[in-house]
C-alpha cells in the first residue's frame, strides 16, 4: 500500500485503532470488522501482543486495500524488516529510533515514529516521515500539544496515549490529524460487539463534530 493511501485511510476517520494484549486473529479480526463497519479503516496490531504477525495477516487478508493494517511497538530495525516482509502497510513506534525509520523509508512504507519533544519532532520530520506520533500526550494534555504545534504546524501529528472521546476530539481541534486509540476503543480482547460498536460511534461522532465546526 502506498504511503499516501495509508495517510488518507488514517486521516479519513482521524482514528488509528490499536490492539494490545490478548488479540490473536480470532479476536483481532472480529474487533476490526466492527470498527470498520463504523468507518474506522486503520488498524495497528502491536508486537507485544498475542500472535501479532498472524493477526496482521488475518486483517490484511480480510480487508485488502480497503483498510490500512500495520504494526505498532516496533522497536528495532530487525523487527521493522520482519513486519514489512510480512506485508505491514505501516509501522508505528512509541519512540524515535532513526534505524527503524530508515528501514521503513527504504521500503517506501508509511512510518510514524514516537516523539514527545520539539527536538525529537524536528529530527524525525527531517528524515522524511509522513506523520509523527506524539506520545504519551494524553497525560501531558492539550496545552502541551498546542505549545509544540504552534511553531511546528507544518508537521502532521497523531496524538497517542491516554486517548478517549473527549480529549481525542480536543487534540484534533488543536491541530492533530488523527488520534491513536487503543484500550479505550478496543478494550482487552474480551469486549462484546455492542461495546466496541458503541465506543467506535462515540469517537467517530466526537471527531466529526469538531471537524464540522472547522469547515
Amino acid at each position: 500500500m502506498q504511503v499516501q493511501q495509508v495517510y488518507e485511510l488514517v486521516t479519513g476517520s482521524g482514528i488509528m485503532a490499536g490492539t494490545r494484549g490478548n488479540f490473536p486473529p480470532s479476536v483481532a479480526l472480529p474487533t476490526a470488522e466492527v470498527l470498520f463497519e463504523e468507518g474506522i479503516a486503520a488498524f495497528e496490531l502491536t508486537m507485544n501482543s498475542v500472535q501479532p504477525i498472524e493477526a496482521m495477516r488475518a486483517l490484511k487478508a480480510r480487508f485488502g486495500d480497503k483498510a490500512a493494517v500495520g504494526m505498532g511497538t516496533v522497536l528495532s530495525a530487525a523487527d521493522a524488516e520482519r513486519v514489512i516482509g510480512e506485508g505491514a502497510d505501516f509501522i508505528v513506534s512509541p519512540a524515535f529510533q532513526p534505524q527503524v525509520v530508515e528501514v521503513a523509508l527504504k521500503h517506501n512504507v508509511f512510518v510514524a515514529p514516537g516523539v514527545i519533544t520539539p527536538s525529537e519532532a524536528v529530527a524525525a520530520w527531517q528524515m522524511g516521515v509522513p506523520m509523527l506520533k506524539i506520545f504519551p500526550i494524553g497525560t501531558l494534555g492539550v496545552a502541551y500539544f498546542r505549545a509544540i504545534f504552534a511553531p511546528l504546524n507544518h508537521m502532521k501529528f497523531m496524538c497517542n496515549g491516554g486517548m478517549d472521546e473527549q480529549n481525542a476530539a480536543e487534540f484534533i481541534q488543536a491541530g492533530a490529524v488523527a488520534a491513536g486509540m487503543a484500550g479505550w476503543l478496543t478494550g482487552d480482547g474480551t469486549w462484546t460487539e455492542s461495546r466496541l460498536r458503541s465506543r467506535a460511534q462515540l469517537i467517530r461522532n466526537a471527531i466529526e463534530a469538531v471537524r464540522s465546526k472547522a469547515r
